[in-house]
């Protein structure tokens, strides 16, 4: 008995943490069904119970179809070049790639250099002019590709650790559409609205000029800008007016491709900064890159727009940091957009509604009634049926429930319309593993074993199969949870902890408190 008390009273110290974790999910409200029926630093409810941003976004699969014809371009340049073909005469006319050929050795160069990416149009109109369009199969892998790096790169940017937004769903509708959305109450619609329609592509570019506004750059050059230039401009966060305007070159000298990481972080005059990471690669690169353009300004340019443009005072490899006018919040944004990579394309909100709580207070109230239902009844049944063996059997799915709901608001889950019908589930599923054991231990008692050793044989036997079964529908919830979205998630999450929890509370709760009563007495028999 020495042995036993410390074993119960471990035990009992697991079910008080998880049933104060329980109980303190609940707030005292007037009226208890709303849509903070949970604290926010518990259990979590998803976008169908509580409400929140529902939007559809468009894809621009057009431009990404652009950029590859722009990209090609610059790799048939180089191709070409030494057969002859100016780059000049190698251009881009909307959804074709033009080729101006001079000689008949030009023109076979340009056929040879189509292959399986590009078929020959007929409105080629001459020799002089030879048109290629990108083949269906290649334009459909383009599409497909575009809206899978959309899709990674709006989930991290939605679901990053250090924007509060867990749980949002980032899932394609369509060939060209993204559906998003966020549980009301965790993010500032605002915030979430430039999160989604920010490119993110970062750009670092050596200055080639400096003026205090575009007229004043574009009267430096009255014939035109050099070739290969382009002119930005630099702009107040707060009157958006252009403070600074500069050149430089088309191309980049080196992108966020190669960023690593990217936080929030203020310098000495308390100034909100975003500080960067390279990769190896990139820090190699960037090293190069100012080492060999000391005193030269650095633009840094995020969506064509400069965010700031440092003089270079020495050699930079992995590190750096982005300053410019903007607020801490401004500046944890930009963070998020640049770690989670720039888009691929731009994108468009098509679609904004919001998703009011009235429906998912209704499905609480719901959820709520059905649940207490169905544990009311399979506790009369349980009593009735098993009479003293029924009692401990309840015990063991209140504790069940209690510790399920613990669980996930130590983990702050998400529970969700589906979530509730998983509850429902558990507390109908709850009370299988007692029958697997109930009726082992009958069996026993029927070949004319004693008490004692029937609960000893029928928890043991038992155990494989309770395991068994069990098992098999975590393995089921497990691959819902890897392959499902939103609600789906929440289904499944709420399934496989509470398949945890009935185990746990049939062969664990339940025998311990075999093990208490009747425990070493000898009894005339077992109420079963």
């Amino acid at each position: 008995m020495k042995g036993l008390g410390w074993k119960v009273g471990l035990l009992a110290a697991v079910v008080l943490l998880f049933t104060y974790l329980s109980v303190g999910n609940f707030v005292s409200k007037e009226d208890r069904i709303q849509s903070d029926f949970w604290k926010d630093d518990g259990l979590r409810l998803g976008l169908d119970l509580q409400g929140g941003i529902h939007w559809v976004v468009g894809v621009e699969i057009d431009d990404a179809i652009q950029h590859e014809l722009e990209f090609t371009r610059d790799g048939m340049r180089e191709t070409l070049a030494s057969e002859g073909v100016p780059e000049s005469n190698v251009t881009v006319d909307g959804s074709e790639l033009v080729f101006q050929v001079n000689t008949p050795a030009q023109a076979q160069a340009v056929r040879d250099a189509g292959g399986e990416t590009f078929v020959l149009r007929e409105s080629s109109a001459s020799d002089s002019e030879i048109r290629y369009a990108l083949t269906e199969a290649w334009t459909q892998e383009i599409r497909e590709r575009t809206m899978a790096q959309v899709l990674e790169v709006l989930r991290r940017r939605i679901n990053d650790p250090r924007t509060g937004i867990p749980e949002s769903v980032v899932t394609r509708q369509g060939s060209d559409r993204v559906l998003v959305q966020i549980p009301g109450g965790q993010i500032d619609r605002g915030r979430a609205r430039e999160l989604l329609k920010s490119t993110g592509f970062l750009e670092f570019k050596i200055v080639l000029d400096r003026a205090g506004s575009p007229e004043e750059l574009m009267g430096r050059y009255p014939d035109g800008l050099q070739a290969e230039t382009e002119l930005v401009t630099e702009k107040d966060p707060e009157s958006d007016v252009v403070v600074a305007a500069y050149l430089v070159r088309s191309s980049a000298d080196i992108t966020g491709d190669y960023l690593d990481d990217a936080r929030l972080n203020y310098d000495q005059q308390q100034r909100a900064v975003v500080d960067f990471r390279f990769n190896p690669e990139g820090g190699r690169l960037f090293g190069e890159i100012t080492e060999a353009n000391v005193g030269e300004m650095l633009a840094i340019i995020l969506d064509k727009n400069v965010y700031s443009a440092p003089v270079i005072r020495g050699r930079i490899t992995t590190q750096g940091q982005i300053t410019g006018r903007f607020t801490p919040q401004e500046a944890a944004n930009l963070a998020v957009v640049l770690r989670a990579g720039s888009l691929a394309v731009p994108v468009v909100i098509e679609e904004e509604r919001t998703v009011g709580p009235t429906l998912g207070a209704d499905s609480i109230r719901a959820g709520i009634k059905a649940s207490m239902v169905g544990l009311a009844l399979i506790l009369v049944f349980a009593m009735a049926y098993y009479r003293g063996a029924g009692v401990y059997a309840s015990l063991g799915l209140l504790v069940n429930i209690s510790m399920l709901i613990g669980i996930m608001s130590l983990f702050e889950a998400t529970l969700t319309l589906p979530g509730i019908a998983g509850l429902v589930l558990t507390v109908g599923m709850a009370v299988d593993a007692n029958v697997i054991i109930f009726e082992r231990i009958r069996e026993e008692l029927r070949q004319g074993k004693t008490p004692r050793a029937a609960i000893a044989a029928g928890f043991n036997r038992a155990t494989l199969t309770v395991l068994d079964a069990n098992v098999t529908t975590l393995i089921t919830a497990l691959i819902l949870f890897e392959f499902g979205t939103g609600p789906i998630k929440g289904f499944a999450v709420t399934l496989s902890i509470g398949i945890l929890t009935s185990v746990f509370s049939a062969l664990v709760f339940t025998r311990a408190l075999f093990m208490i009563y009747p425990g070493q007495r000898t009894v005339p028999q077992l109420s079963i």
